[in-house]
């Protein structure tokens, strides 16, 4: 094992500067300490708990590249386009480039123009994508592979790929580079699937808690028109931030999102019958804040970089319990208050059924099946929403309530059934502990089907005396038995039922059962209040200014609001209102980067809401980079390498601007026949001015944020060499000092520009 030459220290600088946390989440750092070593990693923790990080941080410290191993086009775009918005070095190579742009990003990853690059296990898979890798190993080093979304690996996950399962290719053909497998979701026979599939070595292991205590769990009964309608008052609950509303089928997805339109709350459909270019632009327009809310069946969301959702509705009974976990864990991923509901049915069982039926393999089916069965238990049961999902994941839940879903919030009115439940254990004990519920509830009932007499089932001592309740009534009970562990399923796709600890106590009369009716009225729908202010009524003005800002500087830059701030930094602006820059970098997700980019018209949107003075802001300067989307980027040049650890800011401290225009038309008609396309040398030749004069312009363009792109200018590597050369001199001022230093290869011209973008001085 090698020995890790990053103190503490060093990890916390890193996570601030480039990412602008404080602080690491639980078992981050303790993560990130083993992959600085070398180790194989398994890692697994929920939606929003920061696994990303695991991996990016420490492809920042390390040479060579990183290459991640991501299942959807969707979530490699979010994932590299949240990358380089923070400035850090980032690609990904999949089937939405043409073989010009692939061409060009392998060139540059060859050069080391990237630390991180995503790659679909498609192309992972294929033959003629080795002999690049093995190039790219050889000229800049594989640091290490990771897998995100492991769970695919697995047949017993909710999402299994099969082209997943030939990733042990990674450890076949370069064994040197160690591993790291991610996840969201997964019991402890897929944890133990992943670890085996891609042979991790003596790998690390943390999992984290899949408590998600800022989320409400609630189910409702489906009724038709009226569920719509509670739907649309749901929707317009939600103050701010989106929502999500899941159906099972295509035809659902737009009969509901053609109810809420016709309702006048915009909502987009999103499904595998659109056509791809609809679903890339429904997904962008819900991502960028455009719509707030998307109807979708399950082949939108996963690893959609979406924190603001405030709201996740499954209208139809979801497969499985991993599947609902994280489509609903899609809720809430700043951590700030979110909603999870359900509407159940037991129809929707019916109709899953169904399509479990069309399986050709049996053993497909049995799982599917006992997955089903969890899932249907989960939204007819009476206990602790929280405690059924935690269990579901061998995670104990020792509080006696959640306070934060509808059982615990609503609790039902419960009955002693001891009697019942002793019959019922006993009769599994007394055919063997081999059958399953259907069967134990015959022998109760006294049923003459073959099967119990050829058994001689018949001739037990509990055949016939649970005569008095309904089949109904006994599969109620039985899902009790099963909820509060008094019986357990066999986890093999079979639903053979034994007995446990708890099911002797039972027997001996030492513990009483209590449970709902089991003949019970409908489902009811308790009242959930949805309107909860992520920031009290003083500062929700500023809140929703803010907001607005944000939308405004995201549109501009054609990224997601939430890639400026998230919600969760938004709302430390309202509360503390920062008044200098200062106070503004300790603002929880603003780092060297964000301070230097978006600090100075924060700071002033604030004063000036408050009425007060324009602060003294002291900007750190900070290489930009385009952040608009990176499938649109030139990928043939490293699109904006940032130094990880840019050098200390010169004094004396250049002050800031006025942003308000001074610019006269010749400078503005050089700005319109550049937002045309033309390079300098053209518009020099149709202006008639020289190109220099034309530099000026751009520059002075630069300094005021007019919309000029510095990469199409001034190569990106370049970039950080003059950027270099300033801090080394200490000085911003003298070009000629930054040209000595650089060498005459560097002009006049690209010194300027590059000092106009960092310091709004032409």
């Amino acid at each position: 094992m090698v020995a890790s030459a990053f103190s503490p220290d060093t990890l916390r600088q890193t996570l601030k500067q480039d990412f602008g946390y404080d602080q690491f989440r639980s078992g981050q750092e303790a993560v990130i300490e083993q992959v600085l070593q070398g180790r194989d990693v398994f890692v697994l923790m929920p939606t929003g708990g920061g696994k990303s990080l695991c991996y990016q941080l420490p492809a920042l410290l390390q040479d060579g590249v990183t290459v991640v191993i991501s299942p959807l086009i969707a979530l490699m775009q979010d994932q590299v386009m949240g990358l380089q918005n923070n400035g850090i070095p980032a690609t990904f190579l999949n089937s939405t480039l043409s073989s010009g742009e692939q061409r060009g990003r392998e060139q540059a990853l060859l050069r080391g123009a990237y630390k991180l690059l995503y790659l679909a296990p498609e192309r992972l898979v294929q033959e003629e994508t080795w002999p690049w890798i093995e190039r790219l190993q050889q000229r800049q080093g594989i640091t290490r592979w990771v897998v995100d979304e492991a769970h695919c690996i697995s047949e017993w996950g909710h999402d299994f790929r099969p082209e997943y399962r030939q990733l042990d290719q990674v450890r076949q053909r370069l064994p040197q580079i160690p591993v790291t497998a991610l996840t969201a979701t997964a019991t402890d026979r897929v944890r133990a699937d992943i670890v085996r599939q891609l042979a991790l070595r003596d790998p690390f292991q943390y999992v984290a808690s899949f408590n998600r205590p800022n989320l409400y769990y609630g189910v409702r009964s489906k009724q038709g028109r009226r569920s719509q309608q509670e739907v649309i008052q749901l929707v317009r609950a939600v103050e701010s931030g989106a929502t999500i509303i899941y159906c099972s089928s295509r035809a659902e997805v737009e009969r509901l999102a053609q109810v809420l339109n016709q309702e006048q709350i915009p909502a987009l459909p999103y499904h595998a019958g659109l056509a791809p270019e609809v679903r890339e632009d429904h997904q962008t327009r819900f991502i960028r804040d455009q719509v707030q809310v998307m109807v979708a069946t399950v082949a939108f969301g996963m690893g959609i970089n979406k924190p603001d959702v405030r709201l996740v509705i499954h209208y139809d009974l979801p497969k499985t319990m991993e599947g609902y976990y994280q489509e609903s864990g899609r809720a809430g991923r700043d951590g700030l208050p979110a909603q999870c509901l359900l509407f159940y049915s037991p129809g929707d069982r019916g109709k899953i059924e169904y399509m479990i039926a069309q399986k050709s393999d049996p053993q497909e089916q049995r799982i599917a099946r006992q997955q089903l069965r969890q899932m249907g238990d989960y939204a007819s049961s009476h206990l602790c929403r929280r405690r059924l999902i935690l269990s579901y994941f061998s995670e104990e839940w020792i509080a006696e309530t959640c306070d934060n879903c509808d059982n615990c919030l609503h609790p039902v009115e419960l009955e002693d059934r001891t009697v019942e439940a002793q019959k019922f254990l006993s009769c599994i004990a007394r055919s063997g502990q081999r059958f399953g519920m259907k069967h134990i509830i015959d022998v109760l009932r006294g049923s003459s089907n073959q099967r119990i007499q050829q058994l001689g089932h018949d001739r037990l001592s509990t055949y016939g005396i649970g005569k008095d309740l309904s089949s109904k009534a006994w599969q109620s009970l039985g899902r009790a038995l099963l909820q509060q562990e008094m019986i357990m399923e066999s986890q093999d796709g079979y639903p053979v039922l034994s007995l446990t600890e708890k099911s002797i106590q039972v027997l001996k009369g030492e513990l009483h059962v209590q449970v709902p009716q089991l003949d019970p009225t409908p489902l009811s729908t308790p009242e959930v209040s949805l309107k909860r202010a992520l920031v009290s009524e003083p500062d929700q003005d500023l809140f929703q200014h803010l907001r607005s800002l944000r939308r405004t500087l995201a549109d501009q830059r054609s990224v997601p609001p939430f890639m400026i701030f998230s919600d969760r930094t938004l709302t430390e602006m309202a509360q503390q209102k920062p008044q200098t820059s200062e106070q503004f970098a300790r603002l929880n997700g603003v780092g060297s980067r964000k301070l230097a980019q978006f600090g100075e018209i924060f700071l002033k949107a604030i004063c000036e809401y408050l009425g007060e003075r324009t602060p003294q802001i002291a900007v750190v300067p900070s290489e930009e980079q385009p952040t608009d989307d990176s499938s649109r980027q030139d990928p043939s040049s490293p699109a904006s390498i940032p130094t990880p650890n840019p050098p200390a800011t010169p004094s004396p401290q250049p002050q800031i601007t006025s942003t308000s225009s001074r610019l006269g038309s010749s400078y503005l008609h050089t700005l319109e026949l550049y937002q045309q396309g033309l390079t300098v040398d053209q518009i020099a030749q149709q202006r008639q001015l020289s190109p220099k004069t034309i530099h000026g312009h751009l520059a002075a363009l630069l300094a005021e944020d007019r919309g000029v792109d510095l990469d199409q200018l001034v190569p990106p590597v370049r970039q950080r060499q003059i950027f270099k050369a300033i801090f080394t001199l200490n000085s911003y001022e003298s070009l000629s000092s930054i040209r000595e230093q650089l060498g005459e290869e560097y002009s006049y011209e690209e010194i300027r520009l590059v000092r106009a973008a960092l310091f709004q001085q032409p």
